[in-house]
């Protein structure tokens, strides 16, 4: 098998998924797991040289007695255009799509304030434009007659995500995209569901296991977004003072104990 999985070694045989930014990382992990529960993985980015290269690693792993194959495409998912095509190449080539996995994204860190509109529309035209991109090519193009199951992943931005806003902003856009989704292609057998990530959740939403879930968003995180965030906001004193009365008396009575750090 491409990869170890608590899941039955033929669960998806016969079946085809699309993996965004299945070249490296979280993408790759899905790609490799999928490939050894019996499914034809097409993995695309927009840098072919290194889907290849992938690929070829991924074929290396699995069985000569394995006749699932692992397909390489270019594709920036900013164009639409591309997605249309890598869908179409993908029928072309297997003639069916039954999962898709928006896994491709990209963001940097910088603080809110020197993030150029270059910079946000970058993230935000990834992050959120090409999963909707995707979701839309291949609902229009298979799924809308024929059912199947989209996975997008998400990161952890419940509290926020300080330090990185244009990504934290279009994750939680895709979390509501899912939803809405989930509701109108629901007609037609679509399920639709988000990762906070890991590639065995994803494969588990894929299954037959997780046939009456849609529309959610499930973390695997160890528990981290039940913590505090890990933004340090610097001591300071610029809070505007809160109307007199028995409210504001009772806020600054609690507050007094509170050290400046958790401010």
């Amino acid at each position: 098998m491409a990869a170890r999985s608590v899941f039955s070694a033929g669960l998806f045989r016969d079946k085809v998924a699309i993996v965004t930014g299945g070249g490296t990382g979280i993408g790759k992990a899905i790609a490799s797991e999928l490939l050894g529960l019996g499914c034809n993985v097409v993995i695309a980015s927009r840098k072919l040289d290194r889907l290849k290269e992938t690929a070829e690693n991924l074929v290396t792993q699995i069985s000569p007695a394995n006749p699932n194959r692992v397909t390489a495409l270019k594709c920036n998912i900013r164009k639409e255009e591309e997605v249309e095509s890598m869908v179409k190449t993908t029928l072309n080539i297997y003639n069916r799509i039954d999962f898709l996995i928006n896994n491709g994204g990209g963001q940097f860190p910088s603080p809110s304030e020197e993030i150029s509109a270059k910079g946000w529309n970058a993230v935000v035209e990834t992050n959120l434009t090409g999963t909707f991109y995707c979701c839309k090519a291949v609902y229009n193009a298979w799924m809308k007659e024929h059912g199947g199951a989209i996975v997008n992943i998400i990161a952890d931005m419940w509290k926020g995500f300080p330090g990185m806003a244009h990504t934290g902003a279009a994750r939680a856009a895709v979390d509501n995209l899912t939803k809405s989704l989930a509701i109108e292609w629901a007609h037609t057998g679509v399920r639709i569901n988000s990762v906070c990530p890991i590639s065995p959740m994803v494969c588990f939403l894929l299954s037959p296991a997780a046939s009456f879930i849609t529309g959610e968003t499930i973390k695997v995180d160890a528990g981290q977004s039940l913590y505090h965030s890990p933004w340090t906001v610097p001591d300071h004193d610029r809070w505007p003072e809160a109307p007199d009365g028995e409210n504001a008396r009772a806020l600054k009575k609690m507050m007094a104990n509170v050290p400046p750090s958790k401010l």
